[in-house]
């Protein structure tokens, strides 16, 4: 016979579906009394985070803060700013640091340890993923460019359209219904480069990117797939690729018997491999630049192509 669950039953499964997290509303929703709900916080299984909000049992999900938040702040509350940023894998975001939540704009409460900000936010730039509301790809990016520097900007528009969260129509889309709005100067920026946003995943390869393009040299991509590898940066017609090499990423045996591998599958193919430090480019530029200039010459002589103009 099935008879009524016991309160830690809901309990827990209520926190199963919730990232480890409950609310006091809810468990008085489910049929949990105030008296019980008191009574298994004095005992530890329900662990306060915010007024109202529990942790249930010792261990919590890395999302178990986000979820917090928003059960804290109320109906309509959505992860947003560094935190949604940090859910889609745009930018990273501590997960111990204050969780970022928007709530509608009448909202007044405070809630300590919880970044809030206020605003109304269209039912189109609100999604749920990992079982949270969460600010839209493009939104989140719109929210996140005040507080980014242009580089570290334009890596996370280029992660979210590499990955599909995010297209160039979608983010111009965004800028169009935000017009005015502190940041959206520097997302048209980043939209506007003629080479697109490219994606970065390191200062050194950061460095290398504001490098070409200070010098005005065109026709490449970063991060590119070809035969199987991915490469720092390839000029796919003149088949050469760069790889930014730096003695941390490359020292011991197994990452330099896998750079052999890939530098030799890569020549047996016909690209050929140049390797430059960030050190070069930052106490040598011009000299590293001169020999690129060079090798991108005489590959694009040996294969028989024009010149491509770019500036000494």
């Amino acid at each position: 016979m099935g008879g009524k669950p016991s309160a830690d039953r809901v309990i827990v499964t209520l926190a199963e579906r919730q990232h480890g997290v409950v609310s006091r509303p809810q468990l008085l929703a489910a049929g949990v009394s105030r008296r019980r709900i008191d009574y298994r916080i004095a005992g530890g299984l329900l662990r306060p985070l915010h007024r109202g909000v529990y942790i249930v049992g010792a261990a919590a999900s890395p999302l178990a803060r986000d979820v917090a938040a928003c059960l804290a702040c109320g109906p309509g509350a959505v992860i947003s700013h560094r935190s949604a940023a940090a859910l889609w894998g745009l930018v990273p975001y501590p997960t111990k640091a204050r969780p970022w939540v928007t709530v509608p704009s009448p909202v007044r409460r405070v809630h300590p340890g919880i970044e809030v900000r206020r605003a109304t936010i269209a039912s189109t730039d609100i999604r749920h993923h990992r079982g949270l509301p969460v600010t839209s790809p493009p939104r989140t990016i719109l929210d996140l460019a005040p507080a980014l520097e242009l580089e570290q900007l334009e890596s996370a528009v280029a992660e979210a359209q590499y990955r599909g969260l995010a297209t160039g129509g979608e983010l111009a889309t965004q800028l169009d219904r935000n017009r005015g709005r502190p940041g959206s100067p520097a997302l048209a920026s980043i939209l506007d480069l003629p080479d697109g946003g490219q994606r970065t995943r390191s200062p050194a390869e950061r460095m290398m990117l504001r490098t070409l393009r200070e010098e005005g040299i065109e026709g490449y991509e970063l991060n590119a797939r070809i035969h199987g590898y991915e490469v720092d940066v390839l000029w796919r017609a003149e088949r050469l690729a760069v790889e930014i090499d730096s003695y941390a990423a490359h020292s011991g045996p197994v990452a330099f018997e896998r750079d052999r591998m890939k530098v030799a599958t890569l020549e047996s193919h016909g690209i050929m491999v140049m390797p430059i430090t960030p050190r070069q480019l930052r106490d040598d530029r011009q000299g590293a630049i001169a020999r690129l200039r060079e090798t991108l010459r005489d590959r694009r002589a040996a294969a028989g192509r024009p010149q491509r103009l770019m500036s000494a």
